[in-house]
């Protein structure tokens, strides 16, 4: 089966625009909480994305620094249960303008097919996975403005029906 490798901030907490620079209408979603107080992003987080997330023919991987952070306060509030988190090196690394989340997800996937969500992806992070990933991969790139939109969901649902039956093989 499938990975889908999901960031948080940008794709799921859209903070690139302040709250006056939002589009209107754009919703809100209650009070984020968290043990100890409120998370002031998570308001931002449509909860029924968890569900929409969960229906796609994959599996969810956290690739974020919030590390198990994701799965303590994101989780409960779009509904999905503990998902794997990529861990991280120490040291950030990248090389050539590629991204340090680059290298981790192509070794995590080990040669099976994914898709990467994340606000930071950049064509260096495209060459590099086609150099190194011997499988299929989806790099998609969210506007951080927005977050994850159903359109885009769309567009990952389409990309792993085309190409994938829920075993992972090739169609």
């Amino acid at each position: 089966m499938p990975l889908l490798f999901l960031d948080i901030d940008g794709p799921l907490i859209p903070f690139g625009a302040g709250p006056d620079e939002l589009p209107e209408g754009y919703p809100t979603y209650g009070r984020g909480v968290r043990a100890g107080g409120g998370h002031p992003l998570l308001q931002r987080v449509d909860p029924a994305l968890g569900g929409r997330l969960a229906a796609l023919d994959c599996e969810l991987v956290w690739a974020t620094t919030w590390g198990e952070d994701a799965n303590d306060v994101l989780a409960p509030w779009l509904g999905l249960p503990e998902l794997p988190v990529l861990p991280w090196p120490e040291e950030a690394y990248g090389e050539q303008g590629v991204h340090w989340k680059t290298r981790p997800i192509v070794e995590w996937a080990a040669g099976r097919p994914f898709v990467w969500v994340d606000d930071e992806i950049t064509e260096p992070d495209r060459t590099w996975v086609a150099a190194h990933h011997p499988g299929h991969a989806l790099l998609h790139r969210v506007d951080a403005r927005y977050g994850l939109t159903d359109d885009e969901l769309d567009a990952i649902r389409g990309w792993l029906g085309q190409r994938y039956s829920s075993d992972g093989s090739l169609h």
